[in-house]
């Protein structure tokens, strides 16, 4: 048997994270597109607020459903093969939704590009795969910093849709206006596979193998995991309904134009992407439960602030805030997965990625029917809010729990000797 080459394991692993890296970015591009492209679209179709909650919830949902079944897969079978089919299936509906002529078509494409959003929990199980347990919070949170990827639209999508004419290009081959974003990202995303196949090791990592689908379900009967999951509402699902929800916010409570609303809405998801590999170093260093706590304290403090009118500026502050928070607390809740379920990271983080992503699928139709409801468009805040101290008190509860149950063990094992 041969000795395993340390320098081609570590080239192997680098190769998994920044390729898985890179795939996700693009993936969470086109996810999160109807953030920037919905108000467009919104002009164009004449749509109603609530319509346009659902336009941007649809994609989300999609994105959410599969997260179990695509974690699975990626366990089972690897997940090389099933990043690249991913990939392929997310690309074909891009082209689709360049091309839809109404809303009822846009629903449906925007339904169907959301197979995007299941991205995450194959490349988390990939990555855990190839990573020792020592690395994983760092590696996991430096793949999940693919979420900067939301960025992306918000960055040159307003440009974009300005440069190209509506007309398009090429004697319409390559449709112009909102319509030239989707299509740009459809040929994003099949480069991607292209590359993922050239560049990651062929001989993947299959921790799942020969295992049968009840023993490879069985962690799902523990609450434990269950709890994760409602954490990661609020570090996940909170995040993409903010990051879609954030430029009509600019847009119709401050009264800015598209593009500055997309600008300021990018700090929010900078914050919320590029810290993720710090909150994974922070999850291996101190470990998950002490940031997670931090994290919902910071989240509480700055959605509370949120709940009353405040200028742009100091807006834009407590959103960063509540950014911040997030990127570390995503790290720190996934980091939890790998030390409870070693060999069945595919699985848990496919469940706790789907009710993660199903929180962000309810929140921007709830944002908008407590904004007509109440006629305060602070009100969005005020759910994230409640998610949030659910959170708390629960993670609170477990610890004291934890607290009690060491207490005991001690007295006992004082009383035996």
């Amino acid at each position: 048997m041969s000795t395993p080459d340390p320098r081609r394991e570590r080239r192997d692993r680098l190769a998994v994270l920044w390729t898985s890296f890179a795939g996700f970015s693009a993936m969470f591009a086109v996810w999160m597109m109807f953030g920037v492209l919905g108000l467009p679209i919104r002009d164009e179709l004449g749509l109603s607020d609530v319509q346009f909650g659902w336009l941007v919830a649809v994609a989300i949902l999609n994105g959410a459903i599969w997260r179990l079944l695509f974690g699975l897969l990626a366990d089972r079978y690897g997940g090389r093969k099933v990043f690249i089919a991913n990939l392929i299936a997310a690309a074909v509906p891009a082209f689709l939704v360049a091309r839809a002529a109404s809303y009822e078509e846009l629903l449906v494409y925007a339904f169907l590009v959301g197979l995007a959003g299941n991205s995450f929990a194959v490349g988390s199980a990939w990555n855990a795969a190839w990573f020792p347990p020592a690395q994983q919070g760092l590696a996991m949170g430096l793949f999940g910093a693919g979420n900067v990827g939301a960025s992306l639209t918000k960055f040159i999508g307003p440009a974009l849709i300005a440069a190209v004419p509506a007309t398009g290009l090429l004697g319409g081959l390559i449709p112009g206006g909102w319509r030239f974003v989707p299509f740009l990202y459809g040929g994003l995303l099949l480069a991607m596979a292209l590359a993922t196949w050239a560049l990651t090791p062929r001989v993947d990592r299959r921790p799942a193998a020969g295992r049968t689908l009840a023993q490879m379900l069985t962690p799902l009967r523990e609450v434990r995991v269950w709890r994760f999951s409602l954490y990661y509402v609020v570090v996940f699902g909170a995040y993409v309904a903010l990051a879609s929800w954030l430029p009509k916010y600019y847009v119709d409570v401050y009264g800015l134009p598209l593009a500055a609303a997309a600008l300021l809405t990018t700090p929010f998801i900078l914050a919320s992407s590029l810290l993720r590999p710090f909150g994974g170093w922070l999850a291996d260093r101190y470990g998950p439960r002490r940031v997670t706590y931090w994290v919902f304290g910071a989240t509480i403090a700055a959605t509370a602030a949120l709940l009353l009118p405040v200028g742009v500026n100091a807006f834009t502050a407590l959103v960063l805030a509540v950014g911040v928070a997030q990127g570390i607390g995503k790290a720190s809740t996934i980091k939890y997965v790998p030390e409870y379920y070693p060999k069945d990271v595919g699985v848990v983080v496919g469940l706790v990625g789907a009710l993660g992503a199903l929180g962000g699928f309810f929140m921007p139709p709830l944002f908008a029917y407590l904004t007509e409801l109440s006629g305060r468009p602070q009100a969005v805040f005020a759910v994230i809010l409640a998610v949030t101290a659910v959170s708390l008190t629960w993670l609170h509860a477990v610890v004291m729990g934890l607290r009690r149950t060491a207490r005991r063990a001690a007295l006992e094992a004082s009383r035996a000797r």
